[in-house]
């Protein structure tokens, strides 16, 4: 119950990148929302990593947040760099639930503690970058219209991958040592 929580936290951001798929409705994302997406993302991966970065108890998933939120700061810097450039206004979707979504995976986190906390982080960032790279790869690249946005999209997607398989080999330590806590307390 709780992985699946999470994992619908994760991915409810992303919801909107499909609104057709969602409401029935067939609607064409623009620019503007996609570059509005991108930054919604990006912003929450800041927080998140941040949140993780004070909260974690590994060293090894504090650094990982700092690294999250330090190279999704850069990435949202370059979309905005762009979105300036090109004179396009982000514009979230009309029904854009992400901020609400966003702030109750924070909430959750932050409620957490320990290798709870490490447990339901790693999770979130598992499923948050596996549901990025979806719709990147079949929502956003084909709705794209200018060329320099899906140039921006396709140069930082290969980092999105990078982090989920960070996050998974986390997950992996950290499975690897609860089942040694449990191991040993037999």
């Amino acid at each position: 119950m709780r992985r699946s929580r999470l994992a619908a936290l994760a991915l409810a951001p992303l919801l909107i990148l499909a609104p057709g798929a969602v409401s029935g409705q067939d609607k064409a994302l623009d620019d503007a929302t996609i570059v509005a997406i991108f930054d919604g993302a990006n912003t929450a991966e800041i927080e998140t990593g941040a949140l993780a970065e004070a909260r974690a108890s590994s060293k090894a998933i504090r650094e990982f947040g700092a690294m999250l939120a330090r190279d999704h700061n850069m990435v949202r810097q370059q979309g905005r760099d762009l979105a300036a450039k090109l004179g396009v206004t982000p514009t979230p979707a009309k029904d854009d639930q992400s901020t609400k979504d966003h702030a109750a995976a924070m909430k959750r986190l932050r409620a957490l503690k320990g290798m709870e906390f490490d447990r339901a982080f790693l999770q979130h960032e598992v499923a948050f970058h596996q549901a990025v790279i979806d719709a990147i790869n079949t929502t956003l690249l084909p709705a794209i219209q200018n060329e320099e946005v899906k140039a921006l999209v396709e140069k930082v997607a290969p980092a999105f991958q990078a982090h989920m398989r960070m996050a998974q080999e986390l997950q992996k330590k950290v499975a690897s040592a609860d089942a040694g806590n449990h191991s040993s307390a037999s």
